[in-house]
């Protein structure tokens, strides 16, 4: 562990040497950005809080939207990180070069990670610059009772924050994938019917009980609560315990991943 340990260091730069020199994960990051703050601008613009009606929306929610299509971008990058390596037998080189097969996933998930949260919150802030300008223009105003959003307000700066997490959480879901199944095609159906089928049972059951059961262990569902700021006491599990299901999720992918990076052959 100490000789893992000392060669982390050495192990992230050559991974983030391999991530800044292909064209690929900067455009999935600036795509990322585009498509998140886009959706979110989208779906404000076509919010309507009209005179006399009762508005339930959650503004800080809708215009955070963009983060469920954002995180295809997301999932699709942190595969690329590990399968790419196998598609071209770069990773003989990189398990030759780093034998200490833990620090080398350990380094990947720090460099995607890293670059996670960085295009994670400038598309949260673009996200939450959106909705602040758009949204009074749709009658979301302080008189119907919804004040402008901002990160001064701590349910809006949670649910912007939980969402930046949000991402990196998908990150590191999708390279445990990846570690796991290798061929960048099936991690990618793998992590995206993860994320979009559990919805889809959810709405389809027609017990209650098993909805609500559904939507506590969805990894896309329960992680999203966090950006909630209405109604918290609707919601099948509290802002936070919401993302620690993403997060089990995430550990439980890392954990197999790392155990089959170390069992199988390269």
């Amino acid at each position: 562990m100490t000789a893992e340990l000392a060669g982390l260091p050495g192990a992230v730069h050559a991974e983030w040497t391999k991530l800044r020199t292909i064209a690929g994960p900067s455009w999935l990051l600036a795509a990322t950005v585009i498509v998140t703050v886009a959706a979110g601008a989208a779906a404000d613009a076509t919010a309507r809080c009209r005179s006399g009606a009762v508005c339930s929306v959650d503004p800080a929610k809708l215009s955070l939207t963009g983060i469920e299509v954002g995180q295809a971008l997301v999932a699709i990058l942190a595969v690329l990180a590990v399968s790419n390596e196998y598609s071209t037998g770069m990773i003989l080189l990189t398990l030759t070069a780093m034998p200490h097969r833990a620090a080398v996933l350990a380094a990947k998930a720090a460099v995607v990670t890293g670059l996670v949260l960085a295009a994670g919150t400038v598309a949260v802030l673009g996200s939450v610059l959106a909705g602040r300008l758009i949204l009074p223009g749709h009658g979301f105003t302080a008189a119907r009772g919804f004040g402008s959003l901002s990160l001064g307000d701590w349910p809006v700066l949670r649910a912007a924050a939980g969402s930046v997490l949000y991402l990196a959480l998908i990150a590191l879901l999708s390279l445990g994938v990846a570690a796991v199944v290798r061929e960048s095609g099936f991690a990618i159906g793998v992590v995206l019917g993860l994320l979009y089928l559990f919805p889809i049972l959810a709405g389809v059951v027609t017990s209650p009980q098993w909805e609500r059961h559904l939507q506590q262990i969805a990894p896309m569902i329960a992680g999203l609560d966090i950006q909630a700021t209405t109604g918290l006491h609707a919601l099948p599990l509290s802002p936070w315990a919401g993302l620690g299901v993403l997060a089990a999720w995430a550990a439980g992918a890392l954990l197999a991943g790392g155990l089959v990076l170390w069992r199988r052959d390269a």
